[in-house]
């Protein structure tokens, strides 16, 4: 198959229209809560340590100092954002371009169209309720569902997450004959083979008639959120999926300096571990931590994937202006 060849028509009148319409439709419904839209950078100095995620990266010639200088882009705006959150300015959000050095596919193209939103005094379950109904009045989504990450390994799985050891996970792997992946299992931690899980034998099976909310991830799976306190073992994080497809992440935010700065090293340490290069702190961010960020919870939601699905495509290519193959 010739994939450029496959991939480089343009998105059709009708469809440029209604992203239009859905993306001023957004923008109205937050204007209207007094919610500030913000505009961040989309090359940054700093990339992030995450060992999950893959950044571009590009140079920049510095006439001032005559030396190039390392810059990468965003793969999401939330540092930059949560910045904006230490100038104590209330709840914001963006609508912005964000950059992932993933393969394309059916439901991911290495630039893609994010919805960042942060509201202050805002708790987990209290903002999954405003996300809920933001979801209904903007794309006429369902009442959503609500499920546990513990709940939903139970149901599909009959597993329980937290009490299983790497045994009974890589047996359960096996199990729904994924046997390419056997080779290397026995070298991956138990926070690996969860999401190995989670991917092979949950998601697709999720939110088939309207959106599901899964909260409470196991807390090493949770880079920058906030711990529950009432059992340290549970992140404060949670993910929506539609038809089987994860359109959005979000969580109650971690704002404790110290905490943040030991996961990112840890974080570190895994890229190291793993053969990849370490990845500078953002000193800039964990600034704004130690500034002081309001207590607040945030989200991002991929816009194109929300499209795909309302309008009924197969390809997340059949809903944005250029992929990877035609701009």
């Amino acid at each position: 198959m010739n994939i450029k060849k496959k991939y480089n028509s343009f998105i059709n009148k009708k469809d440029l229209i209604y992203r239009s319409k859905i993306i001023f439709r957004i923008r109205k419904f937050f204007n209207d809560l007094n919610i500030i839209e913000v505009d961040t950078p989309i090359l940054s100095r700093h990339s992030v340590p995450d060992h999950n995620i893959k950044c571009f990266k590009t140079k920049y010639y510095d006439n001032n100092i005559n030396k190039n200088i390392d810059l990468w882009m965003i793969s999401s705006p939330e540092y930059h954002m949560k910045r904006l959150l230490s100038l104590k300015i209330g709840s914001i959000y963006q609508i912005c371009h964000s950059f992932r050095d993933e393969e394309f596919g059916k439901y991911h193209n290495p630039e893609f169209t994010i919805l960042e939103l942060y509201i202050i005094n805002c708790n987990m379950f209290k903002f999954i309720k405003k996300i809920d109904f933001f979801f209904q009045k903007i794309f006429n989504f369902k009442k959503s569902e609500m499920s546990s990450y513990k709940e939903i390994f139970i149901k599909f799985l009959k597993i329980d997450p937290f009490k299983s050891n790497k045994e009974d996970l890589i047996k359960k792997i096996i199990y729904l004959k994924h046997f390419h992946l056997i080779k290397n299992l026995k070298f991956l931690c138990k926070k690996d083979l969860l999401e190995i899980l989670f991917l092979i034998g949950i998601e697709k099976h999720l939110g088939k008639e309207k959106p599901i909310f899964i909260y409470h991830f196991p807390a090493d799976q949770a880079l920058l959120s906030s711990i529950n306190k009432k059992n340290n073992n549970l992140s404060n994080r949670f993910e929506v999926f539609f038809k089987g497809i994860e359109i959005a992440n979000g969580f109650n935010e971690l704002r404790n300096r110290i905490e943040q700065e030991n996961r990112f090293n840890n974080e570190n340490r895994i890229r190291e571990k793993i053969g990849l290069k370490k990845i500078k702190l953002d000193d800039f961010f964990l600034d704004a931590l130690s500034k002081g960020i309001p207590k607040c919870s945030g989200i991002a939601i991929g816009i194109d994937r929300i499209i795909m699905i309302n309008l009924k495509k197969n390809n997340i290519s059949e809903v944005i202006p250029f992929t990877i193959y035609n701009c």
